[in-house]
């Protein structure tokens, strides 16, 4: 059981330090895309949410005080 377990402990401890030293992805996207991306999908938000909010034509409905009305009763029939 000791070797099975220092086995996986060395498999896993493998993997870390691939990902952690980006054996596969370059390290330079963050500081290359990352304000790029960040700002573009800020803008994106900003303007489909401006629209939504202005040009749909939603009702929101936010809140239901002096908007919510009974219905009149029905008076019994003779």
């Amino acid at each position: 059981m000791y070797r099975f377990a220092k086995a996986v402990a060395n498999v896993s401890g493998q993997a870390v330090r691939q990902v952690r030293h980006g054996s596969t992805a370059s390290q330079n996207f963050h500081s290359k895309y990352g304000m790029g991306v960040l700002v573009s999908g800020t803008a994106f938000c900003t303007i489909v949410w401006g629209y939504v909010l202005t040009q749909t034509g939603i009702v929101w409905n936010l809140s239901p005080v002096n908007k919510v009305m009974p219905k009149p009763w029905r008076e019994a029939e003779e």
